[in-house]
């Protein structure tokens, strides 16, 4: 890039977050765990942080910010920061923090207070507790803050600890809300319908999403009416996604991530404006009136390997895969390879074809560890 960056995008995976802020016209620095392909063709630098933990090191972080050509740049912020609202803070006392305040996703993530406010706008929420003690029905064990579905487990009598809490099973489809705010009033950017990878050990791991998903004409009045009341009580700001459980005409939400994620895939399209702009003008108090209908739909899904995959300097990524690894690499079983993208005239049709796409990819990376 000719000139440096105007903005920082940081997140366990920056590179939508990235390709949002081109897309937007800015000049994206990044920072995350894995310092992709294409992250690197998106933002400069692209700095990359080391982890055992799948999980952002405060400290790294923070030297990595700052850097000279960083030092004071905007920054917007993806998943990884939720169990952390402290960090946040010490990160917003030196340059602008673009999305909700500390004090915003540190009430929204915690949740007792969390399920507390819901109870009190009427909103249909999963019962919670700081532990089980072996009550009949199903429960679920999740780590307070976490992200991508790999942290919930089954619950165990007597599970329990810090960072921990347990959460009833409610059956239902899932189903994702991404919309904006301004701290006040929302606009809805489009519903996705989502799914899991399910792995012995991470029965809820993320696998992906597609949408738009044309929801019944009954939840076209029930959905933005319960997430005005959400931004109300919270003070949201900017992009945020709401994550429902639809059980028939009932339903019940889980939790809000209060920032941008992966749905950018899903959503970030032409006729949609840019939506790191309207992210940054919504933080600033400004909100759409209207946005327009995405033809189609698109899927954004994660393709994992299911044994160790190695990748070879020199290896062509089809066009229709993002969050491409550098090589030379191997892929761990278990550990995500890249992001594939499908699209159809529905939801469902988008994945399908999404999923086609992650079997042959699959089928060819097979094949190259066997030669």
């Amino acid at each position: 890039m000719a000139e440096g960056p105007d903005i920082v995008v940081a997140a366990l995976s920056a590179r939508a977050l990235a390709a949002a802020a081109r897309r937007a016209g800015r000049r994206p620095a990044s920072v995350d765990l894995f310092a992709d392909l294409d992250t690197r063709q998106l933002a400069e630098p692209c700095i990359r942080l080391d982890s055992d933990t799948m999980r952002l090191d405060s400290a790294a972080l923070r030297d990595a910010l700052a850097r000279p050509d960083l030092r004071g740049l905007p920054l917007v912020y993806g998943a990884g920061f939720e169990d952390d609202p402290a960090l946040l803070a010490r990160l917003a006392e030196d340059r602008p923090l673009l999305g909700n305040r500390p004090k915003v996703v540190a009430r929204v993530k915690d949740p007792f207070r969390f399920a507390a406010t819901l109870a009190r706008l009427g909103i249909p929420h999963p019962p919670v507790a700081a532990a089980w003690d072996g009550s009949p029905g199903e429960h679920l064990r999740k780590r307070i803050g976490g992200s991508g579905g790999a942290h919930i487990t089954p619950a165990k009598a007597g599970d329990t600890g810090p960072g921990w809490y347990i959460q009833r099973r409610i059956a239902g489809h899932a189903l994702s809300v991404l919309f904006l705010a301004d701290g006040d009033r929302a606009v809805i950017v489009g519903l996705s319908r989502q799914w899991t990878a399910p792995t012995t050990a991470s029965p809820f791991r993320y696998g992906g999403a597609a949408g738009p998903w044309r929801c019944p004409e009954r939840w076209g009045r029930i959905l933005p009416a319960m997430i005005g009341r959400l931004v109300a009580a919270f003070e949201l700001v900017g992009l945020n996604s709401a994550d429902v459980l639809v059980t028939g005409s009932d339903f019940h939400l889980l939790e809000i991530n209060p920032r941008p994620g992966a749905t950018l895939d899903v959503f970030d399209r032409p006729p949609m404006p840019p939506l790191l702009g309207l992210h940054l003008d919504a933080c600033g108090g400004r909100l759409p009136d209207r946005l327009p209908a995405l033809p189609g739909s698109r899927a954004a899904a994660v393709l994992y390997a299911d044994a160790p995959t190695r990748i070879e300097a020199g290896r062509r990524w089809p066009a229709w895969t993002a969050d491409r690894p550098a090589a030379p690499a191997v892929i761990g079983r278990g550990e995500p390879v890249c992001t594939v993208f499908g699209d159809g005239p529905s939801a469902t049709a988008a994945r399908h074809h999404a999923e086609r796409r992650q079997r042959e990819l699959a089928a060819l990376a097979a094949m190259e560890m066997q030669r």
